[in-house]
């Protein structure tokens, strides 16, 4: 088990949650098993100070929606990112996971700082 530490200093926001994706499955390690949750932890840190490419930040916006007629939310990447930007990376990197029963052990090796 080891612990991997990224700085997101300027990087692009989907570079970094590939990168994160990839080592929580373990798909770098020599006995990678698609069966297996793999055991490294990825830290990120300067969650603050990661960038979108062209006009992404005024252009991105998550939806959800709560089942009821007329609710669907929207939210701007730009106001999303200025409340919590730990949450950015955590959704795109959970987004990038495959989805089956393991995303979930494999988010809890995510650890974010900002």
């Amino acid at each position: 088990m080891t612990d991997h530490i990224i700085d997101a200093n300027g990087r692009r926001l989907g570079r970094i949650a590939t990168e994160v994706a990839l080592i929580l499955q373990g798909k770098h390690n020599a006995s990678y098993d698609p069966r297996l949750p793999g055991d490294d932890k990825v830290i990120v840190k300067n969650a603050k100070q990661i960038t979108m490419s062209g006009n992404k930040e005024d252009t991105k916006i998550y939806y959800s929606h709560t089942t009821q007629f007329g609710h669907l939310k929207k939210r701007s990447y730009r106001n999303v990112f200025r409340r919590d930007p730990a949450w950015v990376i955590r959704h795109a990197v959970h987004l990038m996971l495959p989805k089956n029963r393991l995303r979930k052990d494999r988010m809890k090796r995510l650890t974010i700082e900002i």
